[in-house]
């Protein structure tokens, strides 16, 4: 399995302890809980679960189609949009639903969005190009 395969599925797995933690903290201190709902989930579903699909998707679908990757640099470039996006967004929705330093984290918010988008369109144009039929 490629190593850049095995970072996917490695952070995937990170991604799905840290939302399972923050699932438990909601419940430990449900006052504070709705300030961390975005990040539970986006750790959850943008980072276990698209992570996960990331990793498998790149290893199993070339082998379906008999191609290779289209773009194995798109991958690669992928893989830290993806996480920089994750990461911003997590810690910075806290943040913006508090209202606190909203000058410092709008904008990352915004941005980790973005790097969030060009992971998926890189994604999306990777796989679309590589089961494309010959």
């Amino acid at each position: 399995m490629d190593r850049i395969i095995v970072w996917y599925l490695r952070m995937s797995v990170v991604y799905f302890v840290l939302g399972a933690l923050f699932g438990v903290a909601m419940i430990l201190w449900p006052g504070e809980s709705g300030y961390y709902v975005t990040a539970h989930a986006h750790l959850n579903l943008l980072g276990f679960m698209s992570m996960m699909i990331y990793g498998v998707g790149y290893h199993i679908l070339p082998r379906f189609s008999g191609r290779n990757v289209y773009s194995p640099f798109f991958v690669r470039v992928q893989f830290w949009f993806a996480n920089a996006g994750l990461l911003g967004m997590a810690v910075s929705w806290s943040f913006v639903i508090r209202d606190s330093l909203s000058f410092l984290f709008d904008p990352l918010l915004i941005i980790s969005a973005f790097f969030s988008l060009i992971a998926v369109v890189l994604f999306a144009v990777n796989v679309l190009k590589t089961i494309k039929p010959a």
